[in-house]
């Protein structure tokens, strides 16, 4: 089991910065594929970021490359997103999301059905 807690969310200005950060507990060494992922009321969760196998890859969306930094702190076992030039559709509520090597290699890391453990979200809200 591996246990997820977001902080961080909160409302900004558009143009604005925001740090989430997830820590993690429990088996956190299965934890292959840590992602970030938002959704808003009445659309399916979307993919935004992830940090992926021991070298730390790092993987984006389209709309969030070059705003958007995903890192993670080994010592303190937490996935950090850092969010510049904020914008009105970042509007959501952010999930972190721990998935296993071998559901990471099967279904890929953008795919909210590959991870198995999720946090309860934080709101980041964004005006214009």
């Amino acid at each position: 089991q591996v246990h997820l807690v977001e902080s961080g969310g909160g409302l900004r200005q558009a143009g604005g910065s925001l740090t989430l950060s997830c820590e993690a507990s429990g088996r956190t060494s299965s934890a292959y594929a840590m992602g970030w992922f938002r959704q808003v009321p009445g659309k399916e969760r979307e993919f935004v970021a992830a940090l992926v196998g021991g070298g730390g890859s790092t993987y984006y969306r389209d709309s969030v490359k070059g705003r958007f930094t995903i890192s993670r702190d080994n010592a303190e076992d937490t996935v950090n997103l850092q969010m510049n030039a904020l914008k009105p559709e970042d509007t959501a509520t952010y999930y972190c999301a721990a998935a296993s090597r071998l559901r990471t290699m099967r279904i890929g890391h953008t795919s909210a059905g590959t991870y198995d453990y999720w946090g309860q979200g934080t709101q980041v809200t964004v005006s214009s």
